[in-house]
């Protein structure tokens, strides 16, 4: 005999295999200047591999495969590193008669992805990006999405499943920033504490690690051109109690400036990258 109550639901797991991960790839990074003046940013290199790729490979690590990206910004440039991404990644002999008969030496980096490549405009904002590509979808009920100018030690199985847990329209992935300055903690006349870079400052900020569910897209992007997804759609599923948080205490490091650039290669040269969470 039932008492009459309902029972929570507990929500089916979703396989990362069929969440796409939605890439804004078409900014202008002028911030980045010095190191992207001929390059767009998602292709400026940690390690002599486009930060894009980095973040793919996060994403790949946690069984994540197909990948939309919103280009703008010097696309084709983009488009050639993939389509070249064999020769780029191998050693080969080109026998310069003939066919041009190539002859591959080393097994280049075999990735199990499915990437789109959408044109979304030069100048379009990062809502608007994302609504232009949503027909890139395809069926899926969720999707995630990144800026493709961060890295992090970021558990992204754990966030898909506290997201699809939750039941909420979106979820965030919420950092703690390295400090640019030095912190010391103070006792009277004397310093009691010296940081060089502390990396726990109050508060959160947007670690740039999105899930969405797709009513997202119809339900809080209007498609103007200039809709911002950190203004009005983020403000409004914020409002809405429709936004929920992933805390995330392990590395994480933006790219906006050639400092930061610097920072990540000398990070990765030492052997130090914390957010290379896959295996060569």
């Amino acid at each position: 005999m039932t008492s009459g109550v309902s029972q929570p639901v507990t929500p089916t797991p979703v396989d990362p295999v069929d969440v796409p991960v939605v890439l804004l790839c078409g900014g202008l990074g002028t911030r980045l200047r010095e190191a992207s003046e001929r390059l767009p940013k998602p292709l400026v290199d940690i390690g002599g591999s486009p930060i894009l790729w980095h973040v793919m490979k996060t994403y790949g690590a946690h069984g994540f495969r197909r990948f939309v990206l919103c280009l703008g910004y010097k696309s084709e440039l983009i488009k050639n590193y993939f389509l070249d991404y064999r020769m780029l990644t191998s050693d080969f002999t080109l026998r310069l008669d003939g066919d041009h008969e190539m002859t591959f030496h080393t097994d280049h980096r075999e990735e199990p992805w499915e990437v789109t490549f959408a044109e979304t405009g030069l100048t379009t904002a990062t809502g608007t990006r994302i609504k232009r590509a949503a027909h890139y979808l395809g069926e899926a009920e969720h999707f995630a999405l990144s800026y493709s100018d961060g890295v992090g030690s970021v558990d992204l199985t754990a966030g898909l499943a506290r997201h699809v847990g939750s039941g909420l329209v979106g979820t965030v992935t919420g950092v703690h920033p390295t400090s640019r300055f030095g912190e010391m903690a103070v006792d009277g006349a004397l310093v009691s504490e010296f940081n060089e870079k502390p990396t726990r400052p109050a508060g959160w900020v947007n670690g740039g690690y999105f899930f969405f569910k797709r009513e997202f897209v119809d339900g809080y992007l209007s498609g103007e051109p200039d809709e911002m997804l950190e203004h009005a759609p983020l403000r409004a599923l914020a409002r809405d109690r429709q936004l929920g948080v992933v805390e995330h205490n392990g590395f994480w490091h933006g790219m906006d400036t050639y400092r930061d650039w610097v920072e990540l290669n000398q990070l990765w040269d030492r052997g130090e990258a914390e957010w290379k969470v896959w295996s060569d």
